[in-house]
């Protein structure tokens, strides 16, 4: 296998010269990861992520109390359907108030569990198209800072594991950023506003 690597990483080193030398290859870097975490998009973007799994905790966190009162309920039914202290007509009434219980208990632990996989596969969703727009927008960011300088390659300044050395001399990072964020509502050179969104992002 490293054999196999090293031919494959040869044969691409080889592959951008010979491109280089034909074409004129102008290259530049940009750090992607840098560039995503710092685009005001995705703070807000993340953001409207987090209070969504607040949400969605809040219902599971009721139905869930909703399933202890049954089952309390449901206790207190057996022990009443045990007490010799009432007429037998009236344990009998506990008995199948109790078994009615239990059904009600099967219920919704059924649809508690559906809606925490739901709930799963929403949050899912949302967070791969969010991380899917975003990078269809900083790549055409991208694209245009590249087409506007002249360059013919961009180059991801954190895929190291195919490059043996990047001039970072023609880093279009800040500029890009700087147009992804021309249009944001807060403003983010003052540490307040930058802050706004209160999230972390940690999108590779």
């Amino acid at each position: 296998m490293k054999k196999l690597h090293l031919i494959l990483l040869t044969a691409m080193v080889l592959s951008v010269a010979a491109f280089s030398a034909n074409a004129q290859t102008k290259v530049a870097t940009v750090d992607m990861k840098k560039v995503f975490n710092g685009y005001w998009k995705t703070r807000q973007a993340t953001a409207d992520l987090d209070s969504r799994k607040i949400e969605l905790r809040k219902e599971i966190k009721d139905m869930a109390e909703g399933l202890d009162k049954a089952q309390s309920d449901y206790k207190q039914l057996l022990d009443q359907a045990a007490d010799p202290a009432i007429s037998a007509d009236e344990r009998d009434k506990r008995k199948l108030a109790a078994a009615n219980k239990i059904k009600e208990i099967t219920g919704k632990k059924g649809e508690l569990e559906q809606f925490q996989r739901q709930a799963d596969a929403q949050l899912s969703d949302q967070s791969q198209r969010m991380s899917s727009n975003l990078v269809t927008e900083i790549q055409k960011a991208v694209a245009d800072k590249a087409k506007a300088g002249g360059y013919t390659m961009v180059v991801n300044s954190l895929s190291s594991e195919t490059i043996i050395y990047i001039d970072t001399s023609n880093d279009l990072t800040v500029a890009v950023l700087a147009q992804l964020n021309a249009g944001a509502p807060i403003d983010l050179t003052n540490p307040s506003g930058a802050g706004a969104f209160g999230v972390k992002t940690n999108q590779p």
